[in-house]
């Protein structure tokens, strides 16, 4: 990676992504702890996710994936990229503006478009009230995401993989806070999310400012550039779509069974720890990489590129989701219970934290194959599998709600995580050498996938032990410490055994 090493662009957001997670266990344990998986909980944890759904089909999602490597070509070859960042920030901020006043006006739909279950009691006004406060968040979080992939793009990765960390940090404060005075938890955290917003983007914007990159308001212009830019995003903001339409079906669900939005997203917290540190730290790190070895034609490098990022995230990642699959129960008990949230919720939350976990090395890879698309500006392919990823999730969610419940959701999330992956694999086949497995890869996968295995049986073991000491007090927190640095340790010693993993090589790889 020029100039910057591919090793510390992923430890840098790896391990911003991994203190953010952290805070947000810190935050999602206040909230389980003060509002449980009880009305208030609920109607907010719909509300915050309307501007984060459509922040993802706007920026993060769709609008990035197009504008990062068109961005990266302009600065690898000095073709005005400040003048076309620029452009694309008026335009985005102009879209977002309008976006943003009819959302508001819109809620009460919005709100029954995603959980048509709150229709009739208590959580249906709170979630629109909490609606209206907090999608301003959108246009924030939008731009910052931005001058994220313009920081990215340029091997700047510190300040955009720290900006979340102020989102939780805020909301610890004000949970605390409304503790302290006596005011309504789910009115503090609703009235934060704007707020954090433009924390975020102020620390984007500076940092971008700094590098070079002083974006403002301004009137937008339809050039070319935006023309083409227009063009390759659309289909990546309808597959962005799609993606939101998937997780819409999962809510509206289990928006009919009490207290299952709250199980599913305090579970999808705990799956998305992996999935942050690993798979979107990759993702962020490889996308504008790919884009210029492409533009340089280096094949060979683009080639060992993927194939290291995919070893690297499988490593990380394949462990994690057997254990997720292992010892659910002890890991929802020890970090969720307490308060508002009682052994019915652990058992809720643990039963999907697994089905999540089944699908974890399927999310990682999309996040590993995708760039290869994006990176050729081609959108309309990803497209074209996220709508047969909705009709699988619909049909799984939907189809199985009347049989199995709540859980259909999380399964279809799962199921469609996997149908996705094996079409962008199976896609990727007709891009030549760079997108081809390498015999090293080749060597290693079913290798970590056996020492993960073994490592399961170990946690599961060891956990059957523990179960005194893990459903106690306060010495819960140190034996499920010991509990994963014994898996942990388990997997390294399997992994080493029967030659998964090599130290020495993953350093190598890492240092291009």
């Amino acid at each position: 990676m020029q100039p910057i090493r591919l090793a510390r662009g992923f430890l840098t957001v790896g391990g911003w992504t991994m203190a953010s997670r952290v805070l947000g266990f810190v935050r999602d344990i206040l909230i389980a702890a003060l509002l449980g998986a009880g009305p208030v909980a609920e109607a907010f944890l719909v509300a915050f996710s309307l501007p984060n759904m459509f922040r993802r089909f706007f920026a993060e999602g769709a609008f990035n994936m197009a504008f990062v490597p068109m961005f990266a070509k302009r600065v690898e070859g000095g073709d005005n990229p400040g003048g076309f960042a620029q452009d694309a920030f008026a335009g985005l901020a102009s879209v977002l503006v309008i976006f943003t006043l009819l959302a508001m006006a819109a809620m009460p739909w919005l709100v029954l478009a995603m959980a048509s279950g709150f229709r009739g009691d208590e959580r249906f006004d709170l979630a629109v009230l909490y609606g209206r406060i907090a999608f301003p968040y959108i246009l924030f979080i939008s731009l910052a995401a931005l001058l994220s992939g313009v920081l990215n793009a340029v091997g700047r990765f510190t300040a955009a993989a720290a900006a979340p960390v102020l989102l939780n940090i805020l909301f610890i404060s004000a949970m605390a806070g409304a503790g302290a005075l006596g005011l309504p938890v789910g009115d503090a955290l609703a009235w934060t999310v704007p707020l954090a917003g433009i924390a975020q983007l102020a620390l984007l914007w500076n940092a971008a400012s700094r590098a070079g990159f002083r974006l403002g308001l301004a009137r937008p212009r339809w050039t070319p550039e935006m023309r083409h830019l227009t063009a390759v995003a659309f289909p990546a903001m309808l597959a962005g779509g799609v993606i939101q339409i998937n997780l819409l079906v999962g809510r509206q669900v289990a928006s009919f069974f009490d207290g299952a939005i709250a199980w599913l997203a305090y579970a999808d917290r705990l799956y998305q720890l992996p999935l942050g540190v690993v798979g979107i730290a990759i993702g962020v790190v490889l996308l504008p990489d790919l884009a210029r070895r492409l533009r340089a034609g280096d094949t060979a490098g683009g080639r060992h590129t993927l194939n290291r990022a995919a070893e690297i995230s499988l490593a990380l990642t394949v462990p994690a989701a057997v254990a997720l699959v292992a010892i659910p129960v002890p890991l929802v008990s020890v970090l969720f219970q307490r308060g508002a949230f009682d052994d019915a919720d652990v058992g809720a939350t643990a039963l999907v934290v697994a089905v999540y976990g089944a699908g974890l090395p399927a999310f990682v890879l999309q996040k590993v194959l995708q760039p290869l698309y994006f990176a050729r500006e081609d959108t309309r392919t990803p497209f074209r599998y996220a709508v047969w990823s909705l009709v699988v999730n619909a049909a799984v969610a939907i189809g199985l709600a009347p049989l199995i419940g709540f859980v259909a959701a999380a399964l279809g999330t799962t199921v469609a995580g996997w149908a996705m992956a094996a079409m962008l694999w199976h896609g990727s086949r007709g891009m030549g050498d760079a997108a081809e497995l390498d015999d090293r890869f080749r060597r290693r996968l079913p290798r970590l996938i056996a020492a993960a295995l073994l490592m399961g049986g170990v946690a599961w073991a060891l956990a059957r032990a523990l179960a005194p000491w893990l459903t106690g007090g306060s010495e819960r927190y140190l034996a499920l410490a010991f509990l994963v640095v014994v898996a942990m340790g388990a997997y390294a010693g399997f992994g080493r055994l029967l030659g998964a993993l090599s130290l020495a090589d993953l350093r190598s790889s890492l240092q291009r």
